[in-house]
């Protein structure tokens, strides 16, 4: 199975023009899966720190350094403004989930998930000020993350700080604590998804000890969905990124 040229194969028949969705964006079509074999040719990569450091995560530092290793990311950056980056993808989720289910919630509450549920309804309360605010915070963040994309094409980042968790876990370690697992198993992607960044998850199961996949974040700027498949591509090709069937 060739992962990646399905993602292209995929995200190219989404692309163009469509008048019924209000949030489309007026683009040219940029087909990206014939250029797949392009490799990592010209690209500039680094991997991020700062936020996304994993210490203490055996797992993920195993997965990070094998991805960065292969793509021969040698440069370390900081990932500025990934805390309020963070903060403001909360409040907006949270808000912007709620309005969506709304009705929902008002018609039959109990057919939620009660964790869920509880969120969906903090969000229904959320002073429409601080939403604003978060908005606010969001574009200063974007801005922030297009000056460090003039520097580097693709970023190397973890996506979560362990393997996949346990049927009903309710906390998790993070970096020596005890924490909650619902609102910090997302601390890698948060700050990525909020300003809409283009990103290709890739499983490495050969650097975790109970060989179950972790996945590496291969993050680009806006619109540069073929760098991240090219990427994601040439780690497949080499073994490094892989999704096996387990034996049963």
């Amino acid at each position: 199975a060739r992962t990646a040229r399905d993602l292209a194969l995929t995200y190219d028949a989404l692309q163009g023009w469509d008048a019924g969705d209000p949030v489309c964006a007026r683009r040219a079509v940029q087909p990206t899966a014939p250029i797949l074999d392009m490799g990592l040719t010209g690209l500039r990569i680094a991997r991020a720190g700062g936020h996304f450091s994993t210490d203490g995560m055996a797992d993920a530092r195993n997965a990070v350094d094998l991805v960065a290793d292969a793509l021969g990311a040698k440069r370390r950056i900081d990932w500025p403004g990934a805390a309020e980056g963070r903060a403001a993808a909360f409040l907006i989720t949270n808000a912007e989930g709620a309005a969506f289910h709304l009705g929902r919630l008002k018609a039959r509450a109990h057919d939620f998930d009660p964790d869920t549920r509880d969120r969906f309804l903090a969000g229904a309360l959320l002073p429409a000020a601080w939403v604003v605010r978060a908005q606010a915070v969001r574009q200063w963040y974007a801005e922030q993350i297009a000056q460090l994309f003039s520097q580097v094409d693709l970023v190397v980042a973890p996506a979560t700080p362990m393997t996949a968790p346990l049927i009903g876990q309710k906390t998790m370690r993070l970096r020596g604590a005890e924490v909650a697992l619902r609102p910090n198993f997302g601390i890698f992607t948060q700050p990525v998804s909020v300003i809409g960044l283009p990103v290709c998850a890739v499983p490495v199961p050969r650097a975790t000890a109970t060989g179950l996949p972790i996945g590496v974040q291969l993050i680009a700027a806006p619109w540069r969905e073929d760098v991240v498949l090219r990427a994601a591509a040439w780690l497949e090709s080499r073994g490094i990124a892989t999704a096996p069937r387990p034996s049963r």
